[in-house]
């Protein structure tokens, strides 16, 4: 599943030297890539026309939804076309398509879609959009996301919208079996075996008790954060720059975890991402997921064999007694290598304003970040759930993005391959943390506690 860094670069390369010998205009046209809101190739008819291209996510509805924004943007902008470019589903890998064409300096990408954890490691390739007329609106959205966003006083991406992994639950299967929401990883395990043991019995046996992200990616390191979390654990780099991850709560619960893997959970499970894990949920084959806000509305889908079957609640507790949710989320930034900012910057504070949300809120599911949001009376009656898993969403755990940057990703990485030899049974839990303990600190030169 996983592209390599080659490969990316491979593509950059072929996609700049296409635009080079077909002489296109503002060079906007990326070869087989860049779509409008149908999903079609398109070319410019007039020279004088500005086009805008997005890198955009294709996780569950975002595509779509981003074509959406581009054709709503587009009738109502004479002189401005925006198409869409989609980019992998895996975080890691779209990360390494990024920087391929940062390293480049190219003007084909305008606005790029961006995840919470990279403004401190990117910024200077992003345009500071209180420059563009962002200040007006940045009070409208969660003071933390703003916060999280601006870098050196450099407002690096207006927020679009927020994440915080939640726990999905077969509402009809819990009934059957007599049981209640999972409020501990403990209870978790017990119930999802009961489910898995029943359900088989009765002739599936394709049947699992728990799915969730276990790839060796970004996704793993917000799973993982969660468990530490939720069993005093701690976040593996503190607020404060220390190095807490090799403490004996953090190995117990990635073991416990270990332990899910080929039992609760498919033996594949260290292969999953986001979409994977839902596959199997959107068949019916799961009592309960671990994913994101966008699962929501892809499992109503009238091909969902879980619509109106399940809900959502916080996720479970270890020693913490309270639940932990990593906070995800998603920007827009400008690039500093665009031929446009303006009209880029007009695109993304677009993109991300009160209507557009509230849009992608009610269809998609996607989590919003004005705060007013949370108010409106045509959001909540689509999604009451919102409200209910307000203080969710508001509290989640954050990576340790800010107390490492710029080095976040490699820290993030060396996180989430000492986890994976843990769940894959390639390293004990002790051994695996001790030697990460020991990377961390060559990698960032911080203390450990």
């Amino acid at each position: 599943m996983l592209k390599s860094k080659w490969f990316f670069g491979l593509v950059l390369l072929l996609v700049l030297g296409m635009f080079f010998v077909g002489g296109c205009g503002n060079g906007a046209d990326l070869p087989g890539e860049v779509v409008d809101e149908n999903g079609e190739d398109v070319q410019p008819e007039d020279g004088d026309e500005i086009v805008i291209t997005v890198a955009a996510g294709a996780v569950g509805m975002e595509l779509e939804l981003t074509r959406a924004q581009a054709e709503r943007y587009n009738a109502a902008n004479e002189g401005v076309r925006v198409e869409v470019l989609d980019t992998p589903d895996m975080v890691d890998d779209r990360l390494g398509l990024y920087l391929q064409f940062f390293e480049a300096q190219s003007s084909e990408v305008d606005v790029y879609q961006i995840d919470v954890i990279w403004p401190g490691d990117l910024a200077e390739h992003f345009v500071d959009l209180n420059q563009y007329g962002a200040g007006a609106v940045t009070g409208e959205h969660f003071p933390a996301i703003v916060e999280n966003n601006t870098v050196d006083g450099k407002l690096v991406g207006i927020p679009w919208f927020t994440d915080a992994g939640l726990l999905y639950y077969r509402t009809d299967l819990l009934e059957k079996y007599d049981l209640a929401v999972p409020q501990t990883w403990d209870e978790l395990e017990e119930y999802a075996q009961i489910i898995q043991d029943g359900e088989r019995a009765d002739g599936n046996p394709d049947f699992q008790g728990f799915v969730w992200q276990g790839n060796s990616y970004e996704g793993l390191t917000c799973n993982a954060l969660e468990w530490l979390a939720s069993n005093d654990g701690g976040s593996v780099v503190s607020p404060e720059g220390v190095i807490t991850v090799n403490n004996p709560n953090a190995i117990e619960i990635v073991e416990k975890a270990a332990g899910w893997v080929g039992t609760i959970s498919p033996a594949g499970v260290t292969t999953f991402a986001e979409e994977d894990a839902r596959a199997v949920w959107h068949a019916g084959n799961a009592a309960f997921m671990r994913n994101w806000p966008y699962a929501y509305a892809t499992s109503m889908a009238d091909d969902s064999a879980v619509k109106d079957l399940f809900d959502v609640s916080a996720l479970p507790a270890g020693k913490s007694g309270a639940g932990a949710a990593t906070l995800g989320g998603w920007q827009l930034a400008v690039s500093a290598y665009s031929e446009h900012p303006e009209e880029a910057a007009d695109v993304a504070l677009f993109m991300a304003s009160y209507d557009e949300q509230k849009e992608r809120a009610i269809v998609g599911t996607m989590i919003p970040t004005i705060m007013s949001l949370y108010e409106d009376a045509d959001v909540m009656a689509a999604h009451a759930w919102f409200e209910s898993l307000y203080d969710v969403f508001i509290n989640a755990v954050a990576r340790p993005s800010t107390a490492t940057a710029p080095q976040y990703s490699a820290v993030s990485e060396l996180f989430y391959r000492a986890v994976h030899d843990v769940l894959t049974g390639s390293k004990n839990g002790a051994d695996a943390f001790e030697e990460l303990e020991l990377d961390l600190i060559d990698l960032t030169g911080l203390d450990a506690e």
